[in-house]
């Protein structure tokens, strides 16, 4: 499927050439995508590489939710790792999901976008995805220029109209070659996971 070039580090598994594609419209402040990205990363990640090796590429796609605000900034934020540190953001990714509750609306609900995105940045060095240069470059890159925007808008532009023109309403929902798939559920285990590919992939 379509996906712009700044935003391969978002291939999480197989290639651009591989015949199936899963993906997961995400946002880093929903619990219930925080749960499926756990199940995404420990389960469907490590069956598909052992068992279906390179016949599905699974892909991050950011799903900002406006209802919380802290939702976009976060999203930003990931955007600016996954330029500065390409082999790095997914690490990132995995630790903004698991610490979800500390950028929530609630615990930022005192902070102005601009020191909401210094704690984003500056939380790279704190999970040990990022080094002290690279948290400055990704503060560089979430600084207002004189006219407004940032240095990923266009990327975050680009992840928006990706969702809109699906569709895509909320959090988490997969798409398998291209379709909906609403039978998924954030609560699927290895069990279901393990079923559904069986349907899909011929071995």
């Amino acid at each position: 499927m379509a996906l712009q070039p700044s935003l391969s580090p978002f291939i999480l598994s197989g290639t651009r050439d591989s015949p199936h594609t899963l993906e997961f419209f995400y946002c880093f402040v929903c619990v219930h995508s925080a749960r499926s990205a756990n199940t995404l990363n420990t389960i469907i990640k490590p069956l598909l590489e052992s068992k279906y090796g390179g016949k599905v590429k699974v892909i991050f796609r950011p799903q900002v939710q406006p209802w919380w605000p802290s939702s976009s900034i976060s999203h930003e934020a990931s955007l600016a790792v996954a330029k500065v540190a390409p082999n790095a953001w997914y690490n990132y990714a995995i630790a903004l999901f698991a610490n979800r509750t500390s950028f929530t609306d609630v615990p930022t609900s005192g902070l102005t976008p601009v020191q909401l995105r210094e704690k984003l940045a500056d939380f790279g060095a704190e999970c040990g995805a990022l080094t002290a240069e690279e948290v400055s470059a990704v503060k560089q890159l979430l600084t207002l220029g004189p006219n407004g925007g940032i240095g990923v808008t266009d990327d975050l532009k680009y992840c928006l109209k990706y969702s809109r023109q699906n569709s895509i309403h909320f959090s988490p929902t997969v798409l398998w070659d291209g379709l909906i798939q609403t039978e998924v559920s954030s609560s699927w285990g290895q069990p279901e996971w393990e079923g559904f590919f069986e349907k899909r992939i011929p071995v």
